[in-house]
């Protein structure tokens, strides 16, 4: 072999050779990451425990009574969060409203019933429904013009828009025609913006 073969094989050798990693610098940085993330995790979860103590003076939702009237409309479908009405963003966390999840809605003449599995159930007398409108968007949550059932109503002195899409989202139309039939105050012109 000439020298430059052994040269270029010597300085093939240290090319391919890299340093060792330190197992205890890099046991470090991956415990100092969980670290981090477990930190983030609790800062958030300290920011929905104050969202709620914010909002404790809101009364406790009513529960459904007995004896309901014939259902006039029912869905299955989604429940995405309530929001203080018109401001889509200041989602309420209290009593369990900013828990997301299934939901089984019935309309009657009464009100309306929020059975959700897994969350607390709650019901909306009539005498509180304010309207109904389609959107797009309630806290969190986005989805295409149309494509998610806003209803608004009063709990204690609060405005509250409670945010719904059904597993058949053609439905949502008859929900906003027919709570907004409920009270007649509410113009079709007022319902969705």
């Amino acid at each position: 072999m000439t020298p430059a073969v052994i040269q270029l094989a010597a300085e093939a050798a240290e090319r391919q050779s890299a340093e060792v990693t330190e197992v205890g610098a890099r046991i470090a940085w991956v415990v100092g990451l969980v670290v981090f993330i477990a930190f983030v995790y609790w800062l958030m979860r300290q920011g929905w425990k104050w969202r709620g103590a914010l909002q404790n003076d809101l009364p406790e939702l009513p529960a459904t009574p007995d004896g309901l009237p014939a259902h006039r409309l029912a869905l299955t479908g989604r429940y995405h969060g309530s929001t203080t009405a018109g401001q889509w963003l200041d989602r309420i966390v209290a009593h369990g409203l900013g828990i997301r999840s299934r939901v089984e809605l019935t309309l009657t003449d009464a009100g309306i019933d929020v059975v959700r599995p897994g969350a607390g159930d709650f019901f909306v007398p009539a005498a509180q429904l304010r309207g109904a409108r389609l959107d797009k968007g309630i806290a969190g949550k986005v989805l295409t013009e149309g494509g998610l059932l806003v209803v608004t109503w009063a709990h204690g002195d609060k405005l509250i828009d409670s945010g719904f899409r059904s597993d058949r989202a053609a439905e949502h139309a008859a929900w906003v025609e027919a709570i907004n039939l409920m009270n007649p105050s509410i113009t079709t012109e007022g319902a969705e913006r």
